[in-house]
């Protein structure tokens, strides 16, 4: 484990409650400043001993492995998508399928190390407000640590499909009066009195776990660097987890240039992109967010400005996609390489499409794609966009005919 310190990203102060989830002084958000200087030592290779996954990247992770609470996170394929490619006009596209993860979505990176930095605190009881994949995950991570866990809903808005995996593994799921502002801050009330550990985006550590999947990148493209990375935007961490990532490499001399980021929103969910196309370091939320994409379905992305930050320093871009772009982009990608996420995911391979067709991304361009969760978390809108079961009679000839059509 690195020596590390959390930091206030606004003004810098030094913050030492392992409990508060903004900074005392200024209210600014937190992120983990890493010391790197024993990583400097080293080369990419040095760590090769250790299995791909988030914790091949330990000397670049703010917990000790002697806490780790692990179910086999990261080490998610790296696909060359040379049919996608030639589809969209860019034979360098690349696929990082992140539904790969044992929950089914990149949450898992981030909660890897949220739930062990928990277990370092002795924390008794470790919670979010989430309908989605990072209740999923936290409820996983916690049973594995033996830690209770609560995941906080706002009443009536109980999706329950997309709950099925937190309540499969014991979490307590909760129904607060209110909306999901209200479940939030709840759950950092409870947090402030240190009653629960919270691992909402706004934790530190989360970003921590997720920058491993910039780290497994590169170790798949044995470091030859890509020119551009693009993923799904929705609360903002994924981007600048990757960003924090690559400055953490180039500081330790492993790399000498980083890929453009290009984050990607649904058009009806795009706060980010509207102050990225207004040249803005700042975004104003939106009040009343609608996607199909539920995951990126978000109008105040906690880190937003630091995701704004991250496309900036490295000569990125931002953009929206529609609804019916998302659902092409996802059934292009299952039915040309074999590969099933869920909408939000899509967005990234809609925003690879878009973005060649109106010139920003270049054919010769080495791009990765970061899909984030598998399909099969919502298999709903798989079904209502694909063709229906087919009636058949008992016979050859019937199966001959209907094989026979487009």
């Amino acid at each position: 484990m690195a020596n590390h310190k959390v930091v206030c990203w606004d003004c810098g102060a030094d913050v030492s409650d392992p409990y508060v989830n903004t900074c005392p002084k200024c209210g600014g958000l937190l992120t983990v400043k890493m010391d790197l200087e024993a990583v400097k030592e080293m080369k990419p290779a040095d760590l090769h001993k250790t299995p791909l996954g988030v914790w091949r990247y330990a000397p670049f992770m703010p917990v000790d492995p002697a806490h780790k609470v692990s179910i086999q996170e990261g080490g998610t394929p790296l696909y060359k998508t040379e049919a996608l490619g030639a589809e969209v006009g860019v034979p360098g596209a690349y696929v990082k399928f992140e539904g790969l993860n044992p929950t089914g979505s990149f949450k898992d990176r981030g909660m890897t190390i949220g739930v062990s930095h928990a277990k370092e605190l002795g924390a008794k009881v470790v919670g979010c407000a989430s309908t989605g994949n990072t209740s999923a995950s936290l409820a996983a991570y916690a049973t594995k640590a033996n830690i209770k866990c609560a995941v906080f809903l706002p009443s009536g808005k109980v999706a329950a499909g997309k709950l099925a995996q937190a309540l499969f593994f014991g979490a307590k799921v909760l129904s607060i009066d209110g909306n999901f502002d209200d479940a939030l801050a709840l759950a950092r009330k409870m947090s402030e009195e240190k009653k629960l550990y919270l691992l909402n985006s706004i934790n530190p550590y989360r970003p921590e776990g997720q920058k491993s999947v910039l780290f497994e990148i590169m170790d798949q493209l044995q470091y030859n660097i890509p020119d551009r990375i693009i993923l799904p935007v929705g609360n903002a961490a994924n981007i600048w987890a990757i960003y924090k990532a690559c400055m953490e490499l180039k500081e330790v001399g492993w790399i000498d240039k980083v890929p453009m980021l290009t984050g990607i929103q649904a058009e009806g969910a795009s706060p980010v992109v509207k102050a990225f196309a207004a040249k803005k370091n700042d975004f104003i939320p939106e009040e009343c967010p609608e996607t199909v994409a539920t995951a990126i379905r978000i109008g105040n992305p906690v880190s937003g400005r630091k995701a704004l930050h991250a496309i900036y320093d490295t000569k990125g871009y931002a953009t929206t996609v529609t609804d019916a772009e998302i659902i092409a982009a996802q059934q292009l990608l299952g039915r040309r390489e074999g590969v099933c996420v869920e909408p939000a995911s899509a967005a990234s391979v809609a925003g690879l499409k878009k973005l060649r067709e109106i010139g920003i991304i270049d054919r010769d361009e080495k791009v990765v794609c970061i899909c984030t969760g598998n399909g099969l978390k919502d298999p709903d809108t798989i079904i209502a966009n694909c063709p229906g079961v087919i009636k058949c009679g008992n016979s050859v000839a019937e199966v001959e005919k209907i094989l026979l059509q487009n």
